[in-house]
């Protein structure tokens, strides 16, 4: 036990702490006076590094999006987590569509989970970050939130977790989207963010179309077919010849001989999604470059009727316009979509920023289209879609009748389809009208040769158009001669009396 001599008394406690106070305030007052301003600076953050507590921990933001672009580490760790799931998660995402087979499971907002890689523990959260109120101009466009991905583990074992899991992540999330991969088709939102812009907006593709089921010329298939394998393997080809890995088809035909059609039996053939441009719905080249850094590798972009999607404003003249009003409109749409802004996204620096992509253009008329679109490197190859031939007709009857040999009116209907001008979408919704074979069959003979006999008067007032243009053609020819004549007889009667006077002065 202390003794009450040994404990010091109140008033010699405060004059101690009185004392030691007024030091301190002391050597403030010198440490202001002497040091400058920058090196106090530096001295107290020295100091702070060296008694603060230093984490061992390590953490990993993987944003959604890189800049304009996808994250693919970010897109790869949604895929990779679902398969992570352990029973203390108590909060879930769960959606499912109809051509999936399995449940798709995602972790909802502020939600933790705990992986174990080669020894190594793992933590991953996933983060939504609300948008900051910077305006009121985000009363009407709100910015969207951020989503992110926190990945924490111990400083010693970074080596590993970048060379190794993060490569892993991706592996696992490319193998597991090839097992049960559902085709996407995206679209644009029908809104107009001047935030955020045009995004895509994707469903998935449930169009049935196959190269077995389509009805196009066997040769034509089969060199479509060639070419779009060739394509998917020559990575390293388009590399070592230093060209983008990308492909340009345009499909030319009148509308209903299947080109919708064939764009969907690529894009099942090669397991690639579409997305479907709508130039008319871009505002300006920026928007364009934008919405193309957001399509994913293997993808397959859609631009349908090229021709008369969008006035591009820097094409050539048009009859009776001058170069002046022609360049007052280029002055009022210099931020607007122009055609060199889309030459560029379909070869040039921009076409780049990808791999294993095809472009497609679709028209019903390909002289329409400006020649600059059309080139190779461009347009890469075309590909006509034309009328139905018997060799459709044939394949469409076993595909909407279940007729696999022959049948007694073949033969009429091969020779009225050497005649007549009759698109496959025709062909097949006259098929559909009735599922007895024999009554299928023969309305559409009746609509063949109704098609025929419409041919037949078309070409007859044709020729007799032409027969009276002829006609009038010829009576305009006699009439000119005439003039041309009698003005003739007029100018030699004036110049010989203009040198009948010069003569006699």
């Amino acid at each position: 036990m202390f003794s009450t001599k040994e404990m010091p008394s109140p008033s010699s406690l405060f004059s101690a702490y009185a004392s030691m106070a007024a030091s301190m305030m002391l050597f403030r007052s010198m440490v202001n006076e002497m040091v400058p301003h920058p090196v106090r600076g530096y001295l107290l953050s020295t100091l702070r590094y060296f008694f603060k507590a230093h984490a061992p921990a390590l953490t990993l933001v993987i944003d959604e999006s890189n800049g304009i672009s996808r994250n693919q580490v970010y897109d790869a760790a949604c895929v990779f987590l679902c398969t992570k799931i352990s029973p203390k998660t108590e909060r879930l995402k769960i959606s499912k569509s109809p051509k999936e087979k399995n449940l798709t499971i995602r972790l909802e907002k502020g939600e933790k989970l705990v992986d174990v890689f080669e020894g190594v523990e793992l933590h991953w959260r996933f983060v939504c970050a609300e948008p900051e109120k910077s305006g009121s101009g985000d009363a009407f466009f709100p910015r969207s939130e951020k989503r992110f991905f926190e990945l924490s583990f111990h400083k010693k074992h970074q080596q590993k977790v970048l060379g190794s899991y993060i490569p892993f992540i991706l592996e696992r999330a490319k193998a597991i989207n090839d097992q049960e991969r559902v085709l996407k088709m995206y679209t644009l939102n029908n809104s107009y963010n001047p935030c955020n812009g045009i995004k895509w907006e994707s469903i998935n593709l449930e169009h049935p179309a196959t190269f077995e089921t389509l009805a196009m010329d066997p040769s034509l298939k089969s060199s479509v077919i060639e070419d779009l394998n060739r394509f998917v393997r020559r990575k390293e080809f388009y590399k070592k010849v230093g060209r983008a890995w990308k492909r340009g088809y345009l499909l030319y035909g009148p509308p209903g001989t299947g080109k919708s059609s064939l764009v969907a039996a690529m894009a099942n053939h090669l397991k690639f999604d579409i997305y479907d441009l709508q130039l008319a719905n871009i505002i300006r080249d920026s928007d364009l470059r934008k919405l193309l850094l957001a399509t994913a590798n293997r993808s397959i972009l859609v631009i349908e009727d090229i021709d008369c999607s969008v006035d591009l404003p820097d094409r050539r003249y048009g009859e009776g316009k001058k170069k002046s009003d022609h360049q007052n409109d280029n002055n009022a749409s210099r931020a607007s979509l122009t055609l060199s802004g889309l030459l560029n996204f379909i070869d040039g620096l921009w076409s780049s920023c990808g791999d294993e992509r095809i472009i497609i253009f679709t028209t019903n008329h390909k002289e329409r289209l400006d020649p600059a679109l059309l080139r190779p490197g461009r347009m890469d190859t075309h590909i006509h879609m034309g009328y139905c031939t018997y060799h459709g007709f044939k394949l469409l009857a076993s595909n909407y009748l279940g007729i696999c040999g022959s049948h007694q009116l073949y033969g009429e209907i091969e020779g009225l389809l050497e005649e007549t001008e009759v698109t496959p979408a025709q062909v097949a919704e006259e098929l559909m009208k009735s599922e007895n074979t024999d009554l299928a069959l023969e309305g559409l003979v009746k609509l063949l040769k109704r098609k025929k006999m419409e041919g037949d008067q078309c070409e007859g007032e044709d020729h007799e158009d032409n027969i009276i243009g002829a006609r009038g053609s010829k009576r305009q020819k006699t009439e000119k001669k005439r003039k041309v004549a009698v003005r003739n007889t007029r100018q030699n009667s004036t110049l010989s009396r203009r040198g009948n006077l010069q003569y006699a002065r």
